[in-house]
């Protein structure tokens, strides 16, 4: 019985490790990683749904961190390397798209949907009450005791 519960908690200890396993990229110091960290953290994963390219296990992932270390390496800036993935993958793999014509509808798609909405409601509660005729009768004389 001892046999077995080891043999259990050993493959379920390597199961965890698979489970874990990152491509470790060899940075220089740690700021280099805290930029490496940073810059992927505001990057999109282009397969993934709402994931950050540091927080994504896709394949597809993978291989743009390995780029955007690369690019590191090489010496380019943040905006050199943002530029870069952009003029391959568009504005999408941004999470902060530059306010231009292509992308305003993001900016202010929102506020203008709630300002329509709130317009044609209180258009639509205006007409009602307008319409409504006074539902309260004259008091007669007859109705008097």
């Amino acid at each position: 019985m001892r046999k077995l519960f080891t043999a259990t908690l050993l493959s379920f200890a390597l199961c965890t490790a698979a489970l874990a396993a990152v491509d470790p990229l060899p940075f220089k110091d740690r700021a280099e990683e805290v930029r490496f960290q940073n810059l992927t953290k505001q990057l999109r994963c282009l397969v993934c749904q709402n994931e950050s390219l540091n927080d994504s296990s896709a394949p597809l992932a993978a291989d743009l961190r390995r780029d955007v270390f690369e690019q590191m390496r090489a010496g380019k800036s943040d905006a050199e390397i943002k530029q870069w993935l952009t003029a391959r993958y568009s504005d999408f793999v941004l999470y902060d798209p530059p306010l231009r014509g292509a992308t305003w509808l993001l900016w202010f798609g929102p506020a203008l949907i709630l300002l329509v909405g709130g317009g044609a409601l209180f258009a639509t509660i205006r007409r009602r009450t307008a319409a409504q005729p006074a539902n309260t009768p004259a008091p007669t004389s007859e109705d008097d005791w």
